[in-house]
């Protein structure tokens, strides 16, 4: 009776395996597909995403020795809380100010990007690396200005005020 029982179980699973092998390929790639997508859309997680109304700023003609600012205004589009981790500037002349706190999804909030144009005499184009908790890591920050030299006096090397 026993052999019966293991033959009848044996001969079912046989019948359970070449009836599964003959579905297609496709079929199973598809199937495979659609369970990875909806374990994707079931165990996504929570993310800030860093959105910049504008990432370059020029700030045009300007004299030596002056000191530029501007604001890059920027959304947290995310689902979680974005935290800057650090900014930091292409050379010690550039430098950003953030908020340290944690800026909630939705929130809009400000970079202070300060640019002093002292001995950067022609053509500056500077960059700010900002570090982040989003997907990406990094973000970047440009700012360029035409920097008129100051004019020396050709006997003491001192800068003429204009």
């Amino acid at each position: 009776m026993k052999i019966k029982i293991t033959t009848l179980i044996t001969l079912s699973l046989l019948c359970i395996t070449i009836t599964s092998c003959s579905t297609s390929s496709k079929n199973n790639v598809d199937n495979t597909i659609a369970m990875k997508a909806e374990v994707n859309t079931t165990t996504s997680k929570a993310v800030p995403m860093m959105s910049f109304t504008e990432t370059e700023f020029d700030f045009g003609t300007v004299n030596e020795g002056d000191i530029l600012t501007h604001n890059f205004t920027f959304t947290n589009t995310g689902n979680a809380p974005l935290v800057i981790v650090n900014a930091k500037g292409s050379c010690g002349c550039t430098v950003s100010n953030w908020s340290k706190e944690p800026i909630a999804p939705g929130a809009t909030s400000e970079m202070l990007v300060s640019f002093n144009t002292n001995g950067k005499p022609n053509l500056q184009n500077k960059q700010v690396t900002i570090t982040t908790n989003t997907d990406k890591g990094k973000h970047i920050l440009k700012v360029k200005a035409m920097v008129t030299p100051k004019i020396k006096n050709s006997v003491s090397g001192i800068p003429l005020s204009k």
